[in-house]
């Protein structure tokens, strides 16, 4: 047997601690790409290091085809704070670069002078409307490293000019733990260097507190550099951004819903874009057994449907399901696609229902969507690389989009009766 297949149950057994495997040091890791302003013109990057880092910069210049970009590249001291979790004390830095050229290639890197990061590339938005795609995965949360890895990396492959990422909530499972935070940052790798993430906070990223109120995942503030436009005192959890002819809204639905709806009306109501998209974690719609969030869809669908937002991009429910178009009680108004996805391992049955075109149990999913023009594409792939739902979206002048469904001919993945999950959660 060749010495590379030979396994011992030692060896089997053999797992490195959570301690050792995601600690830090001064070699900058975890480095993030996100927005805190606007995406033609500034591009923000986080990062991890140890305590022994004094003073941590990046680096950036205009891309170039050799190695002379190097002679041009400008300095940008960092912010840095001090994260304690239950595997230490660390680190985080984030700088906003500003004053960039849209529609640009930039390559940065980070560091302290010292220890650096490899040189990676970002592009800036167009300041006007141009075919994109972009990506939306739902949770992740479980067995994140073993078993995430290959969905978020096939997403890329699949499409490798992707403009950003759109994360629905419930990134991890367990509140504060550091590790897991390692794994969904490990699983992703270079492709958060390179490509915008644009998380929002699931159930699973608040926890009990010692006061018996539920807050914030204490990584999240640190480790992304998120907007501030919100609603205030949910500043980096709720906030928006245009790319090129697409509002982009994240809502946080853990909290404060009434609030946010009476944000997001106003925000609306002075919308340039030709399309609306956005991303919460709880569902309009549930497709999980036993689960109907009606307070939620009862404040937040009527401005939907007022403003006829195109795409509202979930997860929570561990299963797959996707609307035709919905509209509100009178028939010109509304004409939203709302769709519940998931990226992880954990799986729940679903209860089909009216609303669902489309629908998936057992399927870890992610999800490509190409905006060109007045027309929207979307592509649901399994994590495989398998096409399993697609439609497309035209829009008009007056009244809901026109949706034509595009759906493969293969049966839906469903599990045989009898075969139930664990317990949700």
């Amino acid at each position: 047997m060749l010495g590379w297949l030979r396994t011992s149950p030692a060896a089997k057994d053999a797992k490195i601690p959570p301690r050792i495997l995601h600690a830090p040091s001064p070699q900058p890791d975890r480095i993030i790409l996100t927005w805190s302003g606007a995406p033609d013109t500034t591009q923000a990057v986080t990062w991890r290091t140890d305590t022994s880092v004094r003073q941590a910069v990046s680096e950036i210049a205009a891309a170039g085809d050799g190695p002379l970009f190097r002679k041009r590249a400008k300095q940008v001291r960092a912010r840095t704070e001090t994260y304690v979790s239950d595997l230490g004390e660390a680190l985080y830095h984030s700088v906003e670069f500003t004053g960039l050229a849209p529609a640009s290639r930039y390559v940065y890197r980070v560091g302290d002078g010292e220890n650096w990061s490899e040189w990676a590339h970002f592009n800036t938005a167009s300041a006007r409307p141009e075919p994109f795609s972009f990506a939306y995965v739902g949770d992740a949360q479980n067995e994140i490293f073993s078993m995430w890895s290959r969905v978020i990396r096939s997403a890329y492959s699949d499409a490798p000019k992707l403009k950003f990422i759109i994360h629905a909530g419930d990134l991890i499972t367990t509140p504060d733990r550091d590790e897991q935070w390692g794994e969904w940052h490990r699983a992703a790798g270079w492709i958060n260097q390179s490509v915008p993430s644009v998380p929002v906070p699931g159930n699973h990223e608040y926890g009990q507190q010692s006061t018996g109120q539920r807050a914030l995942n204490r990584n999240w503030r640190p480790q992304f550099t998120l907007p501030g436009n919100g609603v205030a005192g949910l500043e980096e959890t709720n906030y928006w951004f245009d790319y090129q002819g697409v509002r982009v809204v994240a809502l946080n639905s853990n909290l404060r819903q009434q609030e946010q709806a009476e944000w997001l009306d106003r925000l609306l109501a002075d919308n340039p874009n030709q399309w609306t998209v956005v991303t919460q974690h709880h569902p309009i719609f549930s497709t999980a057994r036993g689960r109907d969030n009606k307070d939620l869809r009862e404040l937040w669908k009527p401005v939907f449907d007022k403003y006829r937002v195109d795409l509202v991009l979930t997860g929570h429910d561990h299963s797959y399901g996707r609307s035709n178009v919905l509209a509100g009680e009178k028939r010109h108004e509304g004409g939203t696609v709302y769709v519940v996805s998931v990226s992880g391992p954990k799986m729940y049955n679903i209860t089909p229902a009216p609303w669902m075109k489309r629908a998936a149990e057992d399927t870890q999913l992610y999800q490509i969507i190409r905006v060109e023009g007045g027309r929207l594409y979307y592509e649901a792939r399994t994590a495989k690389g398998t096409l399993y739902d697609a439609f497309e979206l035209r829009k008009r002048r007056k009244g809901a989009n026109v949706l034509i469904n595009r759906i493969p001919n293969v049966p839906e993945n469903r599990r045989p009766p009898g075969e139930d999950q664990a317990k949700q959660g």
